[in-house]
Order: structure tokens, then sequence, then C-alpha cells
């Protein structure tokens, strides 16, 4: 269950918030105890959609193809049940706890913005028509994980939908977007036989790596301007250490255990980056 709930994919949910609480130092005040149900709630709903996404290709038959780690669902390790009730229990988790944020803020119209997160993160490999099967799961993991994560958790500590909250946003975005697509990379030809047709299948292996490598490295021009206005969010340049590797591994034909460590190295540098603008802007 441990390895179900994808550890390596959970730095991507603290990333926004730090981000977002940094953000909220420096445009109106944080608030330690809402940042930190902002935190629950983006935990509950990666796990949730990691279960989700288990359960889901599993009993499409998708994951028959894959080769990786272990797939709760695929394996038979789990009863797929009990994998859709663990999914569901997270989404409610989440849902929960964003209702403490909305009744403590009373920004009453978020319920709506928690609905569309959960059914985003069920509908990506979940129901008849998953948009993830259709090259859409990218975009998805880009407006809930980067910018609503992001924007949302410095909104609800400040009230304020500031341009430093998009910016960050669209940098922590760029990253756990780079985790999906360097994942799907790593099952083009599985993901073929399945007929799921992600962004990696349709662009193909060359162009999938170079998107995935503007991802990576692009947030970096988003620091460069924030250091001329807030100079401590030179800490997110760390995340160099990290693109080192990743873009070695990208710029060569890799094995798919060496794409696992760039997915994992991917994850962490989303972390890095987060948290470098998140302290940075605190620090400023």
């Amino acid at each position: 269950w441990i390895q179900g709930a994808r550890l390596r994919t959970l730095p991507l949910a603290f990333a926004p918030v730090i981000a977002g609480t940094g953000v909220a130092s420096v445009t109106g005040g944080s608030n330690l105890g809402l940042a930190f149900l902002a935190l629950l709630v983006s935990l509950f709903l990666q796990i949730g959609v990691n279960y989700a996404n288990d359960y889901s290709d599993g009993i499409r038959g998708t994951d028959e193809f894959r080769v990786g780690p272990l797939r709760l669902t695929g394996s038979g390790s789990a009863k797929p049940e009990s994998v859709k009730f663990a999914a569901f229990a997270a989404f409610g988790l989440a849902a929960v706890t964003g209702l403490v944020i909305v009744v403590l803020t009373e920004q009453w119209w978020m319920l709506f913005v928690g609905l569309l997160a959960i059914l985003a993160a069920w509908f990506y490999t979940g129901g008849k028509s998953p948009y993830g099967y259709s090259g859409f799961g990218e975009v998805a993991v880009f407006v809930f994980f980067g910018l609503v994560a992001t924007i949302g958790t410095s909104f609800i500590q400040t009230s304020v939908v500031s341009e430093l909250s998009v910016l960050s946003g669209i940098g922590v975005g760029l990253y756990a977007t780079a985790v999906l697509l360097v994942n799907n990379i790593r099952d083009i030809e599985t993901d073929k036989l399945a007929g799921k047709r992600t962004i990696a299948v349709l662009m193909g292996t060359r162009l999938s790596k170079l998107v995935y490598l503007l991802m990576v490295w692009l947030p970096l021009s988003i620091s460069a301007f924030l250091f001329l206005l807030y100079p401590a969010t030179l800490l997110s340049g760390a995340v160099i250490l990290l693109l080192a590797p990743i873009t070695l591994i990208a710029s060569r034909k890799a094995s798919s255990k060496e794409l696992i460590t760039a997915l994992k190295l991917t994850s962490y540098a989303g972390l890095v980056y987060g948290a470098g603008l998140g302290l940075g802007f605190w620090f400023s």
C-alpha cells in the first residue's frame, strides 16, 4: 500500500504549498495554520489520484503491459474495490479538510474549485472516457498541481490573487507536469499496446524528451526575474544540482530504470524549486 501511494510523487504536494505560503508572506501576511490545512489537502489529493490511477488502469488492463514499480490492482496485490475505496477515502479526507478551510476563510465559492479538483483526479484515468488517455493529463496536472495549488494556498491566507502567486504556480506546475511527462515517456511503448494516447505517445520519444527538458529548465527564467525583486529567491537556483543529472539522462537513450530515476529527481527538483521560492519570499 505504501508503494501504491507512490511516495516519490509526494514532494509535488509540498512544493506549491511552500511557494504559495512564501508569496502570502510578502503580499498580505501568511497564516501557517491555513498553510498546514492546504498541505493536507494537497497530500490527500496526490495520494488519492495515485490510488485512483492504480485502480482505473488496473481494471482496464493497461498495467498488464507496463514495466516498473508495483501496481496494486494490476499485480493482484490488492482487490480492485479495496484500491478504489482507498482512493475515495483520500478524496474524502481532502474534501473534509478543504471544507474546514472554506469555513475558516468564508470563501464559499472555493467549494466548487475543490469539487473540480476531485473530479479531475478521478477522471484522469477513471470513467468511460478518461482524459488521461487522450493526451490531456499533463494539462490537468499543470492547472491543479501548479496554478490552483499555489495560487489557492496564497489566496486563502491573503484573499488576493497576486502576480507572484501566478508566476510561482507556473514554475511549480512545470515541474509537476514534467514528472508526469517523463513517466509517460518511459511508458510510450506499453501505452501504445494498451491504447493509451498520452502526449508522449502522440509526440514520440525525441520530441517528448525535448519538451520535458524545456519544462525542467524554463522555471529558472522565472527565478531570474523574481531574483530582481526578491533576491533571496536565488535559493530556487539550487535546483540546477538536480537538473544536471536529469538532463544527462534525458539527452540519451535511457533505460526504463534510468527514466524512473529521472522521475524521482524531477519530483525532488519541484520541491527544491518550490521551497526555494517560498523561503526566498519569506526571507526577502
